[in-house]
């Protein structure tokens, strides 16, 4: 985790995480590189809407905020769009086997 200038966080590393970790078997935990936009899905959901907003002079938020919703709304109907922006950054969502 960053915080705005890029720093570092040690959040994720607290003594409390680490003890939930240990505690728990099923949890598998990857130390991410603190600045990772590559492995990030957010980024490539982004990069949709800036597509389609790309050159627009907006006349209000308004305005602003139903294109950004359209568009928001437009990718979550398409459950393809939302894996391919998962499978961009090499990732997987493997879902926890029953014991």
């Amino acid at each position: 985790m960053t915080d705005h200038r890029g720093i570092n966080l040690n959040t994720h590393l607290a003594a409390g995480l680490k003890r939930y970790e240990a505690e728990n078997d099923w949890l598998t935990t990857i130390r991410l590189p603190p600045y990772a936009p590559d492995l990030n899905p957010v980024e490539a959901v982004w990069s949709l809407v800036r597509r389609a907003t790309a050159n627009t002079a907006f006349d209000t938020p308004d305005d602003l905020d139903r294109t950004l919703r359209r568009e928001l709304r437009r990718i979550q109907i398409r459950p393809h769009l939302i894996d391919g922006c998962l499978t961009a950054t090499g990732l997987a969502i493997n879902p926890p086997t029953s014991p």
